[in-house]
């Protein structure tokens, strides 16, 4: 079947992607993808150089009579997603790609494809050796680990590029021109706290589950519930009807990751068991009603649990619930420029509290650096009140949309004569090598 795929239209660009298949090329370890494609530039004598992390550099002259014309940087990157089905036996480390025709598509056998980015890779080398195409001088940019780090493009250094024109050739549906996206940085916030035997004499455990989720970024427009502010809200209000006393909280799984679930112990007084029951139910009714659209299959569960030992002191569980309560979660604002794109969120992704330390991660993004810093600053001011630690982590930079840029007008208007039809012009909020 592999000489099927080198059979297809136009044949250029499916014999390289063929080529490229046959090597393997998980992400954070791209040696023989990288030997690949520097062996590939020498061949055609091109200018070719393998930076200092591994990215790999092709440059083509110009045309004759396009030498004036501005420089353009092709960009994709080298490495794939290393996915197989549970019954498939495959090894990533030593096997190239098992790929087939089915009607219309491409695929491959139990495994991911590597169209991505692999197809761009693919459309860059036809380009490059092609001799009857005319352009104007180009930079071929191979980057490498975009799926776990983007850490190609972090470690690109200035200087090894002169184009004024970045095409970047990974996106999902062809009839994209995608011109923004968000930066992004972890903020976390950790510390301890002292410990008291409880007063109450009945545990319980309270689990929020069955929420949608979904992904931090592209999906936090769609206004779904995150755990860990519904179990804040739900421990803030028996907190204080109740008396209650927190043991432990534990919501969330990743830190990219909308939080589907959220789980905490607590005690309270045997008698009021029955009223608290009460006030539980009806608070589920209350966010059923209030997410029946994006959260419906959403629940709360209150059942008996093994006696707690040590609980939250009184005074730090007041002040802990009220700075979760005031910390930004969701949609901070929109882009004003292009209708339907959020600028800057934050997602508190994972809570814990247990046996007398804490931890409060967010993920916070923005197209707009600045914004960016106010919204971490927002959260680091809602949780020092507490005298927490703040740690910033894995900051990167994002991509701001230009919608009147020149480039944007060109792309479009070739992909209409193109194909007849009007590109689909947008950005997205969750991070892109672009934006670094």
């Amino acid at each position: 079947m592999g000489e099927a795929i080198r059979q297809l239209e136009p044949k250029a660009l499916w014999n390289h992607f063929a080529d490229l298949n046959a090597v393997p090329r998980p992400s954070k370890k791209e040696e023989r993808v990288i030997q690949f494609a520097k062996s590939f530039g020498k061949l055609l004598n091109l200018p070719t150089q393998v930076d200092a992390v591994g990215n790999v550099i092709i440059k083509k002259p110009a045309s004759i009579g396009m030498e004036n014309r501005q420089t353009v940087v092709l960009q994709s990157h080298l490495d794939m997603v290393h996915q197989k089905n549970a019954d498939t036996t495959f090894d990533f480390d030593k096997q190239g790609i098992e790929m087939y025709i089915d009607g219309d598509w491409v695929k491959a056998k139990g495994t991911t494809l590597g169209a991505d980015n692999g197809i761009g890779v693919a459309a860059i080398m036809a380009l490059l050796a092609s001799t009857d195409i005319e352009h104007p001088a180009i930079e071929a940019l191979f980057t490498i680990d975009e799926e776990t780090g983007m850490t190609g493009a972090k470690g690109l250094v200035g200087g090894l590029l002169n184009g004024t024109i970045l095409l970047n050739l990974d996106t999902e549906d062809d009839d994209e021109l995608t011109i923004g996206c968000a930066g992004g940085i972890d903020v976390t916030c950790t510390g301890e706290y002292s410990q008291e035997k409880p007063k109450g004499d009945l545990s319980l455990k309270i689990s929020i589950k069955g929420l949608t989720g979904g992904h931090s970024g592209v999906d936090i427009q769609k206004g779904r519930a995150n755990a860990n502010k519904l179990m804040n809200r739900l421990l803030w209000e028996l907190s204080k009807d109740f008396s209650i006393e927190i043991a432990t909280i534990d919501g969330g799984s990743l830190r990219n990751a909308i939080p589907r679930e959220s789980v905490a112990e607590i005690v309270l007084d045997k008698k009021k068991h029955n009223e608290l029951k009460e006030a539980v139910t009806k608070f589920e009714k209350t966010i059923k009603a209030e997410h029946s659209f994006t959260d419906a299959s959403l629940e709360v569960k209150l059942e008996n649990t093994v006696a707690v030992r040590n609980v939250m002191n009184a005074d730090f569980q007041y002040k802990f619930l009220r700075s979760m309560y005031a910390c930004p979660n969701g949609i901070y604002r929109m882009t004003p420029e292009i209708e339907g794109l959020v600028q800057t969120s934050n997602n508190i992704a994972k809570v814990l509290v247990k046996e007398g330390k804490f931890s409060v991660q967010c993920l916070t993004r923005s197209s707009v650096d600045t914004e960016k810093t106010d919204l971490a600053n927002a959260i680091t001011s809602a949780f020092e009140l507490i005298g927490a630690s703040i740690e910033f982590g894995g900051n990167y930079p994002g991509w701001e949309p230009k919608p009147d840029a020149p480039i944007i007008k060109i792309m479009s208007e070739l992909y209409e004569e193109l194909f007849k039809g009007k590109a689909h012009v947008n950005a997205v909020h969750a991070g892109l090598e672009c934006g670094i």
